[in-house]
This record gives C-alpha cells, structure tokens and sequence, in this order.
C-alpha cells in the first residue's frame, strides 16, 4: 500500500514583522544619510507651511491696514461729460449743505466738502508790506472746507484749534494752515494771534494742521471756511465731498449717497467708495498664496528628487542583501514593498520635521513684526502628511527596480 504525500500549503518566509524589521534596519544603517535624506524633504515642507503662512499671514496684516485707512474713506465729485469743445464741464455742482445730507446716511461717521480756490493776482504773504524790489515768492495754495475736515479727512491739530460751523457760517476771516504752509510763512506759534494776507486783507491763523491722508495737500495750503471763501473770493463750487464711514460700509454709500445729494439727478454725482473689505482679503489673500504655493511646489519636488536618488542609491548598495533575501524564499512584493516603507518613512519623517520649522518660523517672524501669525492648523497637517506621500512617489521606481533583481545574478555581483 502506497502512501499518498500531502501537499502542505506554502507560508510566507517572510511576514509584516519582518518587513518593518529590515525596513528599520536599511533606515537607520547610514543615520548620516538619512539626515541628509530627510533634510530634503524637511526643506520642502517647511517652505510650503512658511510660504502659505507669511501669504495668510500678510494677506491679514495688509487688510488690516486697508480697513485703517482706505475702507474708511469715500469720496463724492460731480459727475462731468465732454463738450463740444472738447473740455470737461460739470453736469450739476455738489449742494452747499452735502456735508449734512451725506451724514444723515447709515455708515457715514462725518463728512466735508473741499474746494481749491483761485486768488487770481492776490499774494499769500505773512507780511502786509509788499516790496516791489523782492524776488517773486510762490504764493500757498489755498483751500476751503467746511468744519468737518479734520474728522472727514484723519487730521489732526499740532496748534491751536480748527475752525467751527460759525466761522464758516458768518465768514469769518480765519484760517488754519497746514504744517508745511506755517513753516514756509514763518508762523511758529498760533497763541501770538499771527495774522496772514490774502491781497491785502488780514486773516487770523488759529491753528496748525497736520495728517489728511486722503489729502495730502493739505499740508502746505492755507486753509478758509467755505463760507469765508465763498464772501471774499468768489467761490461758486465745491469740487470734492470726503466721508470718514464705517468699515465695510462703502458698498452702501456708494449706492445711496447721489440720491441724498441730488434726489431728481442722482445720475450727477459719482462716488468712490472701498469694496466689501472680504473680497479684498479674498483676493490679497489668493494671489500671495499663488506665488508662494509656486515655489513651495519647487522645494517639494527637489525634495522628491533627493529621496528618489538616495533610495536608488540604498538598492544599488544593497544588491547582494536583495538576492540573498530572494534566494531564502522572500518574494518580488517583498522586496518591494520593503524599500517602499523605507521610502514613505524617510519622506513622513521630513514631512513632520519640516511642518514643525515651517511653524516655529511663522510664528516668530510674526513675533519680530508685531504681527498676528495666522496659519490653518489643518494645513500643517496636511504638509505634515505630505512628506509621506512625496516618499511613496519617491520610492516607486527605486522599488520596482529592487524587486527586478533576480537572485542568482544578484549573487554572482550583478544587477
């Protein structure tokens, strides 16, 4: 009686303990290696987080600075067409009393008109003595406003005070110069009660001036009431209205605005208003990231490059250990899967290391400019997780070639 031989099924030599051991063992047998390895992919990821932080970060700071100064100011001129002659003409001037229409309005915190002033032949002097003799001075500007300016425009007094809505309703000859002006006239001191001369009428300097960002100008102009300038040179016309309004009201002024000054003719009057401040966010926000994601992008593939060309290296080295490996019953997915792991781990490991500096960096360039770092969190994550993902693509070709590698030519020195 014959015995009949049973097949045994066939098990793996080598098991998932197996694989992370020799997985383990190829990362750490070269530690100078895998620093350098890893600092690759570390470089990659950390520029990634700094670029994407610093974009949201200076997206943040730059609105910041637009909701301080360009979101709260609006300005209404008087809408004009093209004549015959080919000049620009006003179709209707802003009315006298616009400053109190425009603050009836939601959003509007104040509001002023402003006007540039022709003094035809009359000199701005600080002397009432004109010298037939002296060199001919370029007189100052001269501008008229009402008593809102300084809170319309962000001014502010250096001397003395601004004047009021009775100076400009009775006409007072009051003015107020602004800082370069008093320097170029010599006035140092309002509480002397300096006097300047327009022609030959004296006006009484009660204060200094300084600030109006909106207009810049200012600064080296003398400045009237509107009502004083509207008695004594002629003044027909306001050709600006400034508003200081709240932030993100500008999309709601702009569009009610020409009706208050003008309810038959709204068409009449044009309004710049600043946009809603989150498309402007938006928008900052979207192309610094553009540019930044751009050169992360590069620092990540080099990154990629450099895991993929030590990780050939490793199988290149590492010929005789495959075959030997192969020849004890191990399979091709073995092999495989072994340099994979190495790959991922390497990549995982620059990718965590990188996030951390990515992080640490954000926040203290943040720290040095007083800024408020702002960084997704979720973001970090993700680049962390990354780095893991570079190295399973960085190690596909390197793996593919391990697990061509036949035993006995292995064995015998060859790829």
């Amino acid at each position: 009686m014959t015995a009949v031989a049973q097949r045994v099924p066939r098990t793996d030599r080598f098991g998932p303990r197996d694989l992370l051991a020799e997985a383990a063992a190829g990362i750490g047998a070269r530690p100078g290696r895998l620093v350098l390895t890893i600092l690759g992919t570390v470089l990659g990821i950390a520029s990634v987080v700094v670029t994407v932080g610093l974009a949201q970060t200076a997206a943040g700071q730059i609105n910041k600075q637009f909701d301080a100064v360009a979101a709260t100011q609006a300005v209404a001129k008087p809408a004009t067409n093209r004549g015959f002659d080919g000049n620009e003409r006003s179709l209707a001037p802003l009315p006298w009393d616009a400053p109190d229409r425009a603050e009836r309005l939601n959003g509007v915190d104040a509001a002023a008109l402003v006007a540039e002033v022709d003094a035809g032949d009359r000199d701005v002097t600080a002397v009432p003595v004109h010298d037939p003799s002296a060199a001919r001075v370029t007189s100052p500007t001269l501008l008229a406003t009402t008593a809102h300016a300084l809170d319309a425009l962000d001014g502010r007094v250096v001397q003395g005070r601004f004047f009021d809505e009775g100076h400009d309703a009775r006409g007072d000859r009051v003015v107020v110069l602004g800082v370069d002006a008093a320097q170029r006239l010599g006035v140092s001191r309002v509480d002397r009660q300096p006097s300047i001369f327009i022609g030959d009428r004296a006006y009484q300097v009660i204060g200094v001036v300084d600030g109006m960002v909106r207009r810049t100008d200012m600064r080296s102009a003398v400045v009237l009431p509107m009502g004083t300038a509207r008695a004594d040179l002629g003044l027909t016309s306001a050709q600006e209205l400034h508003l200081h309004i709240a932030v993100a009201a500008g999309p709601v002024v702009a569009s009610q605005l020409p009706t208050a000054l003008n309810p038959n003719s709204p068409e009449t009057v044009t309004v710049q208003a600043p946009p809603s401040t989150s498309s402007v966010r938006q928008s900052v926000q979207a192309d610094i990231n553009t540019i930044f994601l751009a050169l992360g992008a590069v620092a990540l593939l080099i990154g990629g490059v450099g895991i993929a060309n030590v990780t050939l290296l490793s199988v290149l080295e590492r010929v005789g250990e495959i075959g030997l490996r192969r020849a004890l019953g191990a399979t091709r997915r073995q092999i495989a899967a072994q340099f994979m792991v190495e790959s991922v781990v390497v990549g995982l490991l620059g990718g965590m290391v990188g996030a951390a500096l990515g992080v640490a960096a954000v926040t203290t360039v943040s720290a040095v400019q007083s800024w408020t770092p702002i960084l997704d969190l979720r973001m970090v994550g993700v680049a962390a997780l990354a780095g893991g993902f570079i190295g399973l693509l960085a190690g596909l070709y390197p793996s593919l070639k391990a697990a061509s590698i036949e035993p006995i030519s292995a064995l015998r020195g060859g790829v």
